[in-house]
């Protein structure tokens, strides 16, 4: 399987192949609402303005896995994320990445890039910077932030 090869839902329940991606860089990102990382979204969104016209696009699914902190439903985390950081970049419904439930794409994803010690994503907000090949660059962890990996989406973009 690829990267490509995987299906998710758009936040409106609507399904998305991510072979819809295919040719653009990516950074994939597990998000909450009420966490202390929550503001990143302002730096994604910097991202999203920034590359956008370049072929790139940040990729949001967000996780309610670490404290309960995403504890919406699909509509109410659009809702946040319109209000709130004005997003212009893709939302999907509500997943699990870690676990027997774990959705295929986080699957993936850590299969391959793990983290230290384990593959297990530790936090909301770990971003993994995916190539326009679907070929998984570089895991991020959630201290780092949107606009230091700025250096690494203008490479992958070439």
């Amino acid at each position: 399987m690829s990267f490509h090869d995987i299906t998710v839902r758009t936040n409106a329940g609507e399904p998305q192949s991510l072979g819809d991606y295919r040719g653009q860089v990516l950074l994939v990102v597990n998000t909450a609402s009420r966490c202390g990382f929550t503001p990143q979204y302002k730096g994604l969104q910097a991202l999203q303005d920034r590359f956008g016209s370049r072929g790139f696009n940040v990729l949001a699914f967000p996780c309610d896995q670490f404290g309960h902190q995403e504890p919406g439903t699909d509509a109410e985390i659009r809702g946040f994320c319109d209000t709130t950081y004005r997003i212009t970049f893709p939302l999907f419904a509500k997943i699990m990445v870690n676990g027997s439930g774990a959705h295929p794409l986080y699957q993936f994803l850590k299969g391959q890039k793990g983290g230290l010690l384990t593959s297990a994503i530790k936090w909301n907000f770990t971003k993994f910077l995916i190539g326009g090949d679907g070929t998984v660059l570089e895991r991020f962890p959630p201290t780092t932030t949107p606009e230091a990996i700025a250096p690494k989406i203008e490479q992958a973009l070439g």
